[in-house]
């Protein structure tokens, strides 16, 4: 059995400093607490929303976030591993998980897809995201990573423990309040299922770890503001599926804390056919293409290559 930890954070948009100031100090806490496993959630370093002050603030891929990560692990002994916005030497900026151990950065995952006005930050990857550390296989995942079949087909059999992260975002109380408070009802309920799941499609443990507090922006395309929050769901599950520990949204800022048992097991759910997991709903399937139709362009004009 080792003791885990999946770090829940409020970020504030864009701040660097402040976000990796959190990150440290939350990361210390679980480490403190006797930790040897410790995840960040995704987009650690800046948080996420549709504001042109992200296309500012990749870090590279050796930079301040690498550095947090190394520095968490030497001085606790620990396997770290978050996700951040990284821009490497082609120009291009990717959603790049890092995982360290005492040694220094052992490996990388960039997330396959961005989701919805991610598109406007980042580009996708492509690799399987499988991290040899310390003599076992980790899986590496984000968010919507969790919600996709071809997830599961990477790394089913393959992996001894899942790190993973999200910075999934509510849907807005707009007119008629009880359509949407319906929506954002069943928003929360997948966010969770995603999560807490995952374990029981691969067949190993999970450390899960993700956003809470508000969040406004601007909507893309459209004179209205965005206002809403994070969805929590920061948890540890066993390979079973069994939630060990979890903090949710409305507990704010902490860190759960859980023990594990690191090895692969059969999985106990069948992924279905096609592309998803678990069912988007007509708002959220609408959104993925309508903001990913508005961030490819915005993408190339504002961020690729336009910032070393």
């Amino acid at each position: 059995m080792v003791l885990a930890a999946a770090v829940q954070l409020e970020a504030s948009l864009a701040d660097v400093a402040a976000n990796l100031a959190a990150c440290e100090r939350l990361g210390d806490e679980a480490g403190r607490a006797g930790a040897r496993i410790i995840a960040l959630p995704e987009f650690f370093s800046t948080g996420i929303g549709f504001t042109p002050a992200l296309a500012d603030a990749a870090l590279p891929p050796d930079g301040p976030a690498a550095q947090l990560l190394t520095r968490l692990a030497r001085r606790h002994a620990a396997l770290v591993g978050g996700s951040f916005l990284c821009r490497d030497a082609d120009g291009h900026v990717r959603n790049a998980y890092l995982l360290a151990d005492p040694t220094g950065i052992v490996g990388r995952h960039d997330k396959d897809f961005p989701t919805m006005w991610e598109n406007a930050f980042y580009m996708g990857g492509d690799d399987d995201g499988i991290i040899d550390a310390d003599g076992y296989q980790v899986g590496a995942a984000v968010c919507w990573e969790l919600m996709r079949t071809g997830t599961v087909r990477r790394l089913q059999g393959r992996v001894d423990l899942l790190m993973t992260g999200s910075g999934w975002w509510s849907i807005p109380r707009w007119r008629p309040r009880t359509v949407f408070d319906r929506l954002e009802h069943n928003n929360r309920l997948t966010a969770r299922a995603a999560a807490a799941s995952f374990s029981r499609y691969v067949g190993a443990p999970c450390v899960h770890a993700a956003h809470a507090g508000n969040l406004e922006c601007s909507m893309p395309w459209l004179p209205a503001t965005y206002r809403g929050h994070f969805e929590g769901s920061t948890l540890i599950t066993a390979a079973s599926g069994e939630i060990i520990a979890e903090r949710r949204a409305e507990e704010g800022e902490g860190v759960a804390l859980g023990e594990i048992t690191v090895g692969r097991h059969d999985p106990s759910l069948t992924a279905p056919d096609g592309f998803w997991l678990h069912k988007r709903g007509l708002l959220p399937s609408a959104v993925w293409h309508y903001q990913r139709w508005h961030g490819r362009p915005w993408y190339r004009r504002n961020v690729a290559g336009a910032r070393r």
